[in-house]
């Protein structure tokens, strides 16, 4: 009987790749036997992942890529097709944090998050679509949004906005691709403060913003605020990527999939 959960034979192009959930992701999913394009702006952390990747034998290949520039993302599409031959599945996993108040952002602050978490996600559904759509082969697109784009959060009010846009820009292109036969799934994964670089980030902005005295406190205070217990980790998130990635969630388009502990159903 095949085994739909697998990815054997699948390519994918996963943005953000040289460290966190991306990095994670690209290890899981070439785990379960996709090719993958690895792709991040920063190449020197970008090339030594992918080489520890390949110690472990996994077919991994690394692309210097800036998420928010369009000229990036044909160069990035050209490289995977020049490699594998073909894209079936694309990570937008690329993404900063910048935190603070409302009232203490500014328009340059909210201007880069827009660059990098919205626009992001639009050049590369645009770009990933213009390959995967001829014939209505298909294909399937998950976009990395976040709790913050579900609920209302001191602290991450410009953040959130923008996964709050990559959650509907999500469902929006679900529905035209799939209406214009297009064959191509598109789900939005919403992670909860998970234990990485950009998780520090968060608990420090806690702190910053005087709802914490430590950062320890502040680490303190979301995990008790999660019915499980505990901090998501990056496998946490890439498996659930994995999972829409394959052919078990044919019939899954249009969704959105809290990663997060219980944090958003307390």
């Amino acid at each position: 009987m095949r085994n739909s959960f697998n990815l054997d034979g699948k390519v994918v192009l996963i943005t953000g790749a040289a460290s966190g959930i991306g990095a994670k992701c690209v290890e899981v999913m070439a785990q379960c036997g996709a090719k993958v394009m690895a792709t991040d702006i920063d190449e020197q952390q970008g090339l030594k992942t992918v080489a520890e990747f390949k110690t472990q034998g996994l077919d991994v290949v690394f692309c210097q890529h800036d998420a928010s520039s369009s000229d990036d993302w044909d160069k990035a599409i050209a490289a995977t097709l020049a490699q594998f031959n073909r894209l079936d599945i694309l990570v937008n996993n690329a993404g900063i944090y910048i935190g603070g108040t409302l009232i203490e952002n500014n328009l340059e602050q909210l201007r880069l998050l827009n660059k990098i978490n919205v626009e992001s996600i639009f050049l590369g559904m645009k770009a990933a679509a213009s390959v995967m759509k001829p014939g209505g082969n298909g294909g399937s697109i998950i976009n990395l949004s976040s709790v913050a784009g579900l609920i209302g959060v001191s602290g991450h009010s410009a953040y959130g906005a923008t996964k709050g846009a990559a959650r509907l820009y999500s469902k929006h292109a679900a529905v035209e691709f799939a209406q214009l036969g297009y064959g191509i799934r598109v789900n939005s994964v919403h992670p909860g403060v998970i234990d990485t670089e950009m998780g520090g980030q968060v608990f420090q902005d806690l702190v910053d913003i005087g709802l914490a005295s430590s950062f320890e406190e502040a680490k303190n205070i979301v995990i008790g605020m999660t019915p499980l217990g505990r901090l998501g980790k990056s496998e946490d998130i890439a498996s659930m990527i994995a999972f829409l990635s394959s052919d078990a969630a044919s019939f899954i388009t249009g969704g959105e999939f809290v990663v997060d502990g219980g944090l958003t159903a307390a």
